[in-house]
């Protein structure tokens, strides 16, 4: 079996998801893991699926046909890539709630950046303040750190930059990293 890569864009409207489950299935496709997204009234995705080799370029062409009703996708090989066993890396969650102001995930991306960190999985979300309206911004993301990585230096300096911006941050290992450690 061969993995692809699909994104995928297109105006919101009900259907979208079935059309495209029907033509991965109709290329004896297996969907794999998925995230897919309404926001400003596109859906936006990202999925992984398994076909079999023989029929990669029919399912790339009826992909590609899907534009005509709207839906860009564009399919790319998977490089295969698993992450490194536990006892290689870390990974942790980082979430952070804040007034909403320019710049936030810059100074937490640069911070990741600096220690090594890889960006597996970020969430954002902008909403009003429930007493005082304000705009809160809000993020979830999930971190695999390198082996030997200064946790205690990048949660000082998430913590500074929490402070400097005013917003609450949280750095936890994920539960079942930290299962696997126990060990």
């Amino acid at each position: 079996m061969t993995d692809l890569v699909l994104t995928l864009l297109g105006p919101d409207r009900p259907g979208l998801v079935e059309a495209l489950a029907d033509v991965i299935a109709d290329h004896g496709g297996n969907w794999l893991e998925s995230r897919m997204a309404h926001l400003a009234g596109k859906f936006a995705g990202i999925l992984r699926v398994e076909v079999p080799p023989a029929k990669v370029a029919p399912l790339s062409a009826a992909l590609s046909a899907l534009q005509e009703r709207g839906l860009r996708v564009v399919a790319e090989p998977s490089d295969g890539g698993e992450p490194p066993p536990p006892d290689e890396a870390r990974t942790m969650d980082l979430e952070l709630v804040g007034l909403d102001r320019p710049g936030i995930v810059r100074e937490i991306s640069q911070i990741l950046a600096r220690s090594g960190a890889n960006v597996e999985e970020l969430s954002t979300n902008r909403s009003s303040a429930p007493m005082s309206g304000e705009m809160l911004f809000s993020a979830k993301t999930r971190v695999r750190l390198p082996a030997g990585a200064d946790v205690v230096r990048l949660r000082a300096e998430l913590e500074r930059m929490a402070s400097d911006l005013m917003v609450e941050i949280r750095l936890v290992e994920t539960a079942l990293e930290a299962k696997g450690r126990a060990r």
